[in-house]
């Protein structure tokens, strides 16, 4: 548990209030463990050509021999003599080479490596992750349960209180595009991310409730989606930390149930509230929970990016030795880039990637499709279930109940199909080519236009209420393998710029959702629950064939990119 606890934001509060005489690290115990973290091939590439890779597959060697292979260079004994230049294997080129020691994961049961945490904190921290998602996602869909109330108090029409809810979803557009890079920044790491931004999530939902008219109402939805983003983009990262590619799928299936209940359970908790304490409540329910998930995350969850822990162990390695000559490959990274090369970093690349990559776009458009459905039926539902079999404004919040039905469905399968066919594909290195992620998304594609069509031909007096409760539940088998094989098709695409791909996915989906319910009520309105659904239908039929088009040409795409991973 110290190890949980030491790497927490509170943990970290409490070294620098005790001057770090609690929680401390091994090798603030132990001096003499330094010598284990240094990578003694890496330093010695670093020392022949000024960099920690070897120059090719023939020559990762110590000096001019295929030492680094032998036992007896990868002892602490000799880790020292390098490092005091007691030993002859070590020289450093004049021209090339760097007098740096490269510090690393002492070797694959280093315990600080994310990626070899015991079971139960894997467990814990995706569990964490899920409810930091679920407590900012369902900011979105608790506001719709508020929306008629909101017209009568600030006295604006169904459009216009409506913005409400595309400014928070704007807010989820643009933040990650800021967030989600600054993640991946060694010095700042994940955790800062969510706990401030969460900080700021908790103390906005005040100004919110006690919003003095409409303007400012609408000024701080948008920030509160702005701040609250980050586990919008960056939660898959955090899951990635955790787990190996094979493994991967099923993390962020987990954490896929947690984005699913924020909108789902979001109008039925906020209808019963807006119903009996007007649409204040709902931002004060969503103070109440997020407030929750802030103090649990920031007792207890642990700092998941490798490149941060790396970066903190490598300052404190140098603390402990005065040697500056120790660094970690992330602190290398940043030492080459200007100010101007972290702007295009933080700024440029997400877009670069969304609008120069065509398997990035297509993909991307494709998602954003179904969030944009997703966010259509916040007004959809009033139409049919308070409109047409007039349940009241809490109980129609039970109708996204089919909506969560369907997690429960599609979720056991799902996973039996990627333990029996996809894990047995990966080879001994633990890599898959990107393209067997994508047949589960081959179901999602028809399950979509049969969610649409079903519930908007059976939104009729003379037919039960369960039967489109029954149609929305084939939304979330659509949504969930369409979601689930994309991420991980795009993460494996592309395993250098995740976070960048990733932020640029969520902007683009995120703007689909703030547009759509801006002309939902107006589209539903004139053309009928019957044909507005259609007419979404056939839409979501046009983008059927991209999972197979990528499935079958795929590989061709990625070899034409930049970008992509081109060896598999």
């Amino acid at each position: 548990m110290e190890e949980l606890f030491r790497d927490t934001i509170f943990g970290h509060f409490l070294r620098i209030i005790t001057n770090k005489r609690i929680l401390k690290y091994p090798e603030e115990k132990d001096p003499q463990l330094w010598k284990r973290y240094i990578d003694l091939a890496k330093s010695t590439h670093m020392a022949n050509h000024g960099r920690t890779s070897p120059p090719d597959a023939s020559s990762s060697s110590l000096g001019s021999g295929n030492t680094s292979d032998k036992p007896e260079y990868n002892t602490d004994e000799t880790r020292a003599a390098i490092y005091e230049g007691r030993h002859g294997a070590r020289t450093i080129d004049p021209e090339k080479g760097k007098d740096l020691f490269i510090v690393d994961w002492w070797g694959p049961d280093d315990p600080e490596n994310p990626a070899h945490w015991p079971r139960w904190k894997k467990i814990l921290v995706t569990f964490e992750i899920c409810l930091l998602t679920f407590s900012v996602y369902i900011g979105s869909a608790i506001y719709t349960a508020g929306i008629l109330d909101v017209t009568a108090v600030f006295g604006v029409s169904q459009v216009a209180a409506t913005l409400g809810l595309t400014l928070f979803v704007l807010g989820y557009a643009l933040g990650p595009m800021l967030w989600a890079p600054m993640s991946e920044v060694p010095q700042v790491g994940r955790n800062p991310v969510y706990v401030f931004t969460l900080a700021a999530f908790v103390a906005l939902q005040v100004p919110v409730a006690l919003a003095a008219n409409f303007g400012m109402l609408l000024a701080f939805r948008f920030l509160t989606g702005f701040v609250g983003s980050p586990s919008l983009a960056t939660g898959g990262a955090s899951i990635a930390d955790l787990y190996s590619p094979s493994k991967r799928t099923y993390g962020l299936a987990i954490w896929g149930v947690g984005a699913v209940l924020g909108p789902t359970l979001g109008p039925l908790v906020g209808g019963f509230a807006a119903e009996a304490r007007g649409w204040t409540w709902t931002a004060w329910e969503l103070c109440w929970l997020s407030g929750f998930t802030l103090a649990l995350l920031t007792l207890l969850l642990p700092e998941t990016s490798p490149s941060n822990i790396l970066y903190r162990r490598t300052r404190r390695l140098r603390e402990l030795t005065g040697n500056d000559r120790l660094v970690c490959e992330a602190e290398l990274a940043g030492r080459d880039m200007s100010g101007r090369d972290v702007a295009a970093l933080v700024l440029v690349r997400p877009f670069a990637l969304l609008l120069t990559e065509p398997i990035v776009l297509a993909l991307d458009l494709y998602i954003a499709l179904v969030y944009g459905l997703l966010y259509i039926w916040f007004e959809s539902f009033p139409a049919v279930f308070v409109g047409i079999y007039g349940f009241s404004l809490g109980t129609e919040g039970l109708a996204f109940l089919g909506i969560l039905a369907g997690l429960l469905v599609v979720l056991p399968p799902f996973v039996w199909y990627h333990h029996r066919y996809v894990e047995p594909k990966f080879n001994e290195d633990g890599e898959l080519q990107p393209e067997w992620r994508l047949p589960p998304s081959f179901v999602g594609a028809f399950a979509i236009p049969i969610c649409l069509f079903w519930f908007g031909w059976s939104s009729r007096p003379e037919i039960h209420w369960i039967m489109p409760i029954i149609g929305t539940a084939w939304f979330t088998v659509g949504a969930f393998l369409l979601f689930n094989s994309v991420l991980n098709y795009l993460s494996d695409a592309y395993p250098e710029y995740v976070a960048s791909v990733l932020a640029g996915n969520d902007f683009l989906r995120s703007s689909f959702g703030a547009a759509f319910p801006l002309f939902a009520s107006a589209m539903y309105k004139n053309l009928g629950v019957d044909w507005a659904s259609s007419t979404l239908g056939f839409i979501s039929i046009a983008f059927i064939p991209i999972p197979f088009v990528l499935f079958r040409y795929g590989v061709w795409l990625r070899r034409k990119s930049r970008r992509a991973r081109q060896d598999l």
